[in-house]
């Protein structure tokens, strides 16, 4: 199969689609991490979505999709859109940012294609605080619009907690893998709680740009089940198509 996925800089689904044979490419307006610019596109995802297009992959190599992609998989960016950060949501009503979130992630929603899968954690997608504060965008977009499931690194093999949205279309929900007790979450004196991966992975990072990337990443695990159980091995007759 021919997939895009979109807004992917650590390559980890993309190297998992690769491994089983699909001509997948990672794309995002940033240089990939996953050591593999071969496959990997600089550039806006929005402008390739709806597929018949062109584009060069980072090793100057130039490629061609005729007609629509095979799948969809994309990890918008959550930042104005995470409940996590609803403290800074009317700023962010006031200075166009979320309205812009919001655009951005349904683009991939309602992309031009027949199995998609949108990423993102606990959000404003899925509840009624779009139709309070953007209707104009509720019923474009026919929001809100519950995530098809919702699942947790330590279902695929990882002590870790990160709960995770996945807005499917055409595609089945993902199976767990392996599923083991997760960690105790670090407690800060206030009460507050927080996963230990998080707090391990933040004090790594000197930038708020570096965090937010870091936080994003895809654990192994996830990546292995989506490729397998949404592509398929092409070598042993997989999902092919």
């Amino acid at each position: 199969m021919k997939i895009l996925v979109a807004c992917e800089e650590s390559q980890a689904v993309t190297i998992e689609l690769r491994k089983l044979g699909h001509e997948a490419y990672s794309c995002d307006i940033i240089e990939c991490s996953g050591g593999h610019p071969e496959w990997h596109i600089r550039w806006d995802a929005l402008a390739l979505l709806n597929g018949n297009c062109s584009f060069m992959t980072c090793d100057g190599e130039l490629h061609k999709i005729e007609g629509k992609w095979d799948m969809i998989i994309a990890f918008p960016p959550c930042t104005h859109l995470a409940v996590s950060g609803a403290r800074h949501f009317e700023k962010k009503r006031a200075d166009g940012r979320q309205r812009e979130g919001i655009e951005f992630f349904c683009q991939f929603l309602n992309a031009d294609c027949d199995r998609i899968a949108v990423e993102n954690p606990v959000g404003i997608i899925s509840g009624d605080y779009i139709a309070e504060h953007f209707p104009d965008l509720a019923e474009k977009y026919g929001l809100p619009r519950k995530p098809s499931q919702i699942i947790q690194p330590y279902e695929y093999g990882h002590p870790n907690k990160k709960t995770t949205c996945l807005w499917l279309k055409g595609l089945p929900q993902l199976v767990p893998t392996e599923i083991i007790n997760p960690e105790p979450d670090f407690v800060y004196p206030n009460g507050k709680k927080y996963p230990n991966w998080m707090m391990e992975t933040l004090k790594k990072c000197k930038t708020p740009e570096e965090r937010s990337t870091a936080r994003s990443k895809t654990f192994p695990g996830i990546a292995q089940g989506m490729a397998e159980q949404w592509g398929g091995d092409v070598n042993e007759g997989g999902n092919d198509q």
